[in-house]
This record gives structure tokens, sequence and C-alpha cells, in this order.
């Protein structure tokens, strides 16, 4: 029974504000091998973690993170008040820096970094490969670089990045010249865009689904060939799949 890896999205995002330094460390200490975060540019073009295209749903304030040099969003806090009420009120917006500077004391923990869209649509490719880059130095050798921008992945390997990954719209996207292209390390794709059976046909990618929390379906998939599985319930997929090898062995 193959038994996939699993990548924490957004780090233990189930218990913790998503993208931040207190949930990354937290999906560390549950076990977690690998991680995922979302990277967009600040006004002065320094990285930081963050998914949306606006701050409402994370931090309730109006605007989007390009409109803020780094001081200012030193007054945002990652709060994610619907799920978790005040508990979070002081969390930062994390940098990607910063995220580096945790990732030298795990040098087992591999990071996928997303490069959003919205960062590359206001900047332009070659800006932000270039701050993220900068800012991945010290640790790039365990970081992943992934994107749905297929030509900041292309221009990543003109820079010679070895590892990229492209997040798919759809699963037949995989077969798209531009992403046969780069040869692509993995393939991310949400398990609704997926064919309902058979085979992940790859050409050697490593196929990323998520977001998985039922670990059922996640030997479901890595039967199909599946790689890793990426879920917001790092701690309690990683306790489950455990079990079910201890069961298997």
């Amino acid at each position: 029974m193959p038994i996939p890896e699993l990548v924490a999205h957004r780090g233990y995002a189930l218990h913790y504000p998503e993208n931040t330094l207190i949930a990354i460390q937290a999906a560390i200490d549950a076990g977690a091998r690998y991680v995922e975060v979302d990277v967009q540019l600040s006004a002065d073009q320094v990285p930081m973690l963050f998914h949306d295209r606006n701050l409402d749903r994370l931090c309730r304030a109006r605007g989007r993170i390009h409109e803020f040099t780094r001081e200012q969003l030193r007054a945002f806090h990652v709060s994610d008040v619907d799920r978790f009420g005040h508990a979070y009120a002081q969390t930062p917006i994390a940098t990607l820096a910063e995220l580096a500077a945790l990732l030298i004391n795990h040098p087992t923990v591999t990071a996928f970094i997303e490069i959003k869209r919205a960062a590359v649509e206001h900047f332009g490719t070659t800006v932000v490969l270039n701050r993220v880059l900068q800012a991945l130095a010290p640790v790039m050798t365990h970081c992943v670089l992934i994107s749905y921008n297929v030509p900041v992945l292309t221009e990543a390997r003109q820079h010679g990045v070895d590892r990229v990954g492209v997040i798919l719209e759809k699963w037949h996207h995989h077969r798209n010249p531009e992403v046969l292209a780069i040869h692509p390390d993995y393939l991310f794709c949400d398990a609704a865009d997926l064919p309902p059976f058979g085979e992940l046909d790859t050409a050697g990618a490593r196929v990323v689904i998520y977001e998985i929390t039922d670990p059922e379906m996640a030997l479901r998939l890595a039967a199909r060939g599946v790689r890793f599985i990426e879920t917001f319930a790092i701690g309690e997929m990683l306790q489950s799949l455990e079990a079910l090898r201890a069961t298997a062995g």
C-alpha cells in the first residue's frame, strides 16, 4: 500500500493563521517534512507570505499587499478573526526572509514557494523572481519554486533554479507545450480537477494534490500515482497515515 508524503498547506493552517511563522513552525513540530507558502511583494518589493489578493479575510483591512511598504504592513496582523477570534490578534505578516531564517534551523524540511500571480501581474516576472531568489539565497537548495504562472518558472529555469512545480488550473493542462518545455519536477492540482479514475501519467513529474483532509482519499490517490498530498490538517493526517502504515506493516 503506497503511503504519500504530506505537505503542510500554508503551514498548520487548520489550527493557526495561514502563511504565518507560527503556522509553519507548528507544522514542522507536528512532523511535517514539506511545507507550502504563498509569496507576494510589498510596495517596496519585499517578498511577503500572503495568499489572498486583498487583506480583508485575514487582516480585516482594506487594500492589497502591493499597495503598502514593508514598514506599513507591520500595522496589519494575520488574525483570521472568523476562525480564531482574537487569539492571534498580534500575529504579523511574515517576510520570505524570515521564513528562510526559520528553514536554516530545519535543514531536512523542503519548502514549496508559490509565486502568486497577483505579484507577477503588478511587478512583472523579472522583478518578482529576483526578489524571491534574493530572499531564498541562504536556503535555496531546500526550496522549490511553484506557480500557476509558467513564464515565471521558465525564467527561473534560465536562472539555474533546479526544482520548479507548475500549479495546474485543470489536470489536462500538464500536456500544454509551455508546461512540457520546462520539464517541471512537480505538478500541483486540485483534487476536484482530476479525472475520476485511472493512473495519473505525468512524464516523470511528481504529483501533489490538494486540499485533502481524508486519509482514505489520500491512499486512493497514492494508488493512482500521487506522491504528495497537500493538507491544512498536517498533524491529524500524519497521525492517521502513520497508523495505517503500522497496520499495513
